[in-house]
């Protein structure tokens, strides 16, 4: 017989791990945030700003002391994170996992010089050569810097200059990084001059690649399929996960049968194998609610987020206004352990105001006075944080009441 954990349990278990149920402390540090980057594995950074970038968003969602210049200090002044791409997604990283990703370069490169040279023919290489001596002899760029060409759509590389894609090749394949952002525009330098040396000499073979990825999956994730595993971070195939599950079962993950919330049949799942241990000292998850970014890692894997939390979520910036079922970018509402509802909001700034257009509650979740008054304060909370004047709520904002 498995070792049975309920949904309940699941949820709790994940949303202690996430750092959703931790109450403020007195005082919150670049290190802090560091550390909460590491706790979260990574941290998604995302251009749509309707009221604050995603990366803010899920910081201030776990720490209501957290300010943007803790991360800037913490990623660009103090170097203890940087930035790459995960699974299909920019993100911040802790500085520490810098050797694993040196792997995913060399995997990469290939890849990417294919689809260069499609797109760019033989230019590429003395391109490449021409962007890397101007950065050696002249510092940090930006694509700006290099776009000496006629100006074209950014629907994808192959709408970019040549500069501009020369510096994102670098970049994606480790002979650049980013050394900051100025306006969310990415600016370039040698990987030498922003990535600590005793990091970005560390060596790391694949077997200990799958082995590392996989583990620090399952800590953050407690429970999860080998696809999950493989899909965290990105770096490692299913038959990867799959064969490192088969190798480590009994010692590095423990067979679980995990319940439903959805209705779904119980799952046969991976869990660490200090769960019982985690599941003993589970904090009580505070009765606030938290607005959650779309792109919160909570919300990551859709599949995963029904399964635990009965929560049917998609975020809609893609899809055709008329066809949908909420808004352009709508933010959940996080109550205790559960998903109770959902908010479309955006920051006004010529207004100096936070203007919330709807507010839907989940079937069977009723707006109470008590969910109001928590629903407000959160807002307030998120007023004060972008810097806004007050929060308006627009005639008729309550859409659909349990």
């Amino acid at each position: 017989m498995l070792p049975e954990i309920t949904a309940a349990q699941a949820r709790r278990l994940v949303l202690s791990r996430q750092g959703l149920v931790d109450r403020a402390g007195r005082r919150l540090t670049a290190a802090g945030v560091a550390e909460l980057v590491e706790r979260l594995g990574f941290l998604q950074v995302d251009s749509i700003s309707t009221v604050a970038r995603a990366h803010h968003m899920i910081l201030f969602a776990r720490d209501r002391r957290y300010r943007p210049e803790l991360l800037r200090r913490a990623l660009e002044a103090e170097r203890r994170l940087f930035e790459h791409w995960t699974h299909d997604v920019a993100a911040i990283l802790p500085m520490r996992f810098y050797p694993y990703w040196r792997l995913r370069f060399e995997r990469e490169r290939h890849a990417l010089e294919r689809r260069f040279r499609r797109w760019h023919g033989d230019a590429h290489q003395d391109e490449l050569e021409r962007v890397l001596d101007l950065v050696r002899a002249n510092g940090p760029v930006m694509a700006r810097d290099l776009a000496s060409e006629r100006a074209r759509p950014a629907g994808g590389w192959w709408d970019w200059h040549l500069g501009k894609t020369a510096l994102e090749f670098l970049w994606r394949t480790g002979r650049l990084a980013i050394a900051r952002r100025e306006g969310f525009q990415k600016v370039y330098d040698l990987a030498e001059r922003v990535i600590p040396d005793a990091v970005r000499q560390g060596e790391a073979d694949h077997a200990a690649l799958v082995d590392w990825a996989c583990r620090e999956a399952l800590e953050r994730l407690v429970v999860a399929s080998p696809g999950e595993l493989a899909r965290f971070f990105g770096l490692v195939t299913i038959e990867e996960a799959k064969g490192w599950s088969e190798k480590n079962l009994g010692r590095a993950a423990l067979p679980v049968r995990v319940a439903s919330a959805n209705g779904a049949a119980p799952r046969r799942l991976l869990a660490r194998p200090d769960f019982e241990v985690l599941l003993a000292d589970l904090p009580e998850p505070p009765a606030r609610v938290r607005v959650l970014s779309p792109f919160d890692p909570l919300l990551r894997d859709r599949a995963r987020l029904e399964r635990l939390f009965a929560f049917d979520y998609r975020i809609e910036v893609f899809v055709p206004a008329a066809r949908r079922a909420y808004g352009y970018y709508v933010f959940p509402l996080l109550e205790r352990d559960a998903l109770v509802g959902r908010i479309d909001m955006r920051a006004e700034r010529a207004a100096g105001v936070l203007q919330v257009d709807a507010l839907w509650m989940e079937p069977g979740r009723r707006l109470t006075r008590i969910r109001m008054r928590r629903i407000e304060a959160e807002l307030e909370r998120i007023r004060r944080f972008v810097g806004l004047d007050a929060v308006r709520f627009a005639n008729g904002y309550l859409k659909r009441d349990g």
